[in-house]
């Protein structure tokens, strides 16, 4: 299934194995003989990555988010593999999906043939899809976290990890019946565009999920904007750093086990009414200060750090993707009410 990127996906890539070991090729490369473009697999990863003009203002912006990313996924290759974290991450997934339960998350991507994940991190979720499907499962990633994708995912048969920009994806267009992108394509230089990237890559009537941050609050808006003009300045080991203090307020919050009930909703803050947790009150509406008792200090951290690093990272609202979707043509599309700092959008491509 892996062809050269634009329009030379329609062109069917030969291998030349320079090192293998138990069917995997850990060096070589791909060769596109029509075109005469030759791609380079290292360490196991197939990598399509351009070197485009240097006054692109995108191709600079995506770099910057690149640097974050892999030095993350270069630090928490295990992040999502131990039980706790499983459980937490599974049932994430479930409510994006708008699923009732763990068994019909793995009856879900059962029925798959082939799926894509852009932006797979440390492979967690993509190895989990690939345990529960017969089909293959594909994972892109324009960061170093393609290779540890792969660390993670490479004793799997039936998974292919390739190193790639989403908007040029190796693949030819109608190629999967899922894809998804969890948290990835507001890190893009154009949210739509790269929505309407991927969406050419799904099949007519295929599955297409993704998860965007959504539009928040004044305050936090402010605040984001404030931590993240002097954050997204530092190296990554800075940031990380900076970003304690505000960990450690989270876990001062979260500390307090307490609930305070609002009668009222403050709509200007955009804060409804109900019983609300402090430490969740806090992070959805004043300051990201994220704290899961699943997760040990450094991965809170890196939440953290994952939100104030990057340098792009757009915020949307509902009203923006019910016109993307128009301009589409999709009609049978849904928003999953998962998290309230982000929007689930879950959409079947017309036949």
């Amino acid at each position: 299934m892996v062809c050269a990127p634009g329009a030379a996906a329609r062109a069917t890539l030969r291998l030349e194995v320079d090192r293998e070991t138990e069917g995997q090729v850990l060096s070589g490369t791909l060769i596109d003989d029509e075109g005469g473009a030759r791609y380079p697999i290292v360490d196991g990863v197939p990598r399509f990555l351009s070197v485009p003009d240097a006054q692109d203002a995108a191709y600079e912006s995506q770099s910057k988010t690149t640097v974050t990313f892999s030095d993350k996924w270069s630090k928490f290759k295990s992040y999502g593999m131990k039980p706790t974290e499983q459980e937490f991450l599974q049932e994430w997934y479930r409510k994006k999906f708008g699923l009732g339960s763990i068994a019909e998350l793995e009856a879900f991507y059962g029925d798959f043939g082939a799926m894509l994940e852009v932006g797979p991190g440390s492979g967690f979720n993509v190895r989990f899809a690939s345990t529960h499907t017969k089909g293959t499962v594909c994972a892109l990633d324009i960061s170093d976290a393609a290779f540890t994708t792969y660390e993670n995912t490479c004793d799997l048969d039936n998974c292919l990890v390739v190193q790639a920009d989403l908007m040029a994806a190796p693949f030819p267009d109608d190629s999967f019946d899922f894809v998804m992108a969890d948290g990835v394509l507001h890190h893009t230089p154009d949210t739509r565009k790269a929505v309407e990237a991927l969406y050419r890559k799904v099949k007519p009537g295929g599955r297409f999920f993704f998860y965007v941050y959504k539009k928040m609050g004044a305050i936090r808006q402010f605040a984001d904007q404030h931590i993240r003009e002097s954050f997204t300045k530092l190296d990554p080991d800075a940031c990380y750093a900076a970003c304690e203090p505000i960990t450690e307020l989270g876990k001062a919050l979260s500390d307090l086990n307490a609930t305070v009930t609002l009668t009222k909703p403050i709509e200007i803050l955009g804060i409804p009414a109900g019983t609300h947790d402090v430490q969740r009150l806090f992070y959805y509406n004043f300051l990201k200060c994220f704290w899961n008792d699943a997760f040990d200090y450094e991965t809170n951290n890196m939440v953290n750090f994952d939100w104030y690093h990057p340098h792009d990272a757009w915020q949307h609202s509902e009203e923006e993707i019910v016109q993307w979707m128009g301009a589409l043509g999709v009609t049978n599309f849904q928003f999953n009410d998962a998290n309230p700092n982000g929007l689930s959008v879950m959409l079947q491509k017309p036949r």
